[in-house]
């Protein structure tokens, strides 16, 4: 609700096998994936996005610290790794990187 209040057009995906079928219709300037989900995790979800997507820019959201998936995460292609919770700000800031870039 936050990125709609400042003007970004948001979608949202229930799995990473959605979010990854969404890439056929829309071609979005970045997206956000969470590292734990049911079905395809994080990690092969990024995988997916990248080979059908290489410039769409993936911030990766976790709770659960991960040294391996976050180093994994980043050799992939993913554009920074966030552990949450995290603040408001800290996040826009990361979208307005990740938009530049």
């Amino acid at each position: 609700m936050m990125l709609e209040y400042e003007g970004y057009a948001v979608r949202t995906a229930a799995s990473g096998a959605e979010a990854v079928a969404a890439l056929a219709v829309d071609a979005p300037d970045f997206i956000f994936l969470d590292v734990k989900m049911p079905g395809m995790d994080g990690i092969e979800t990024l995988r997916e996005i990248k080979k059908k997507r290489p410039l769409v820019e993936v911030i990766m959201l976790t709770g659960h610290a991960s040294v391996e998936s976050g180093i994994q995460g980043m050799q992939l292609g993913a554009f920074d790794y966030v552990m949450k919770p995290v603040a408001l700000d800290e996040l826009l800031e990361k979208v307005r990187q990740a938009y530049e870039r």
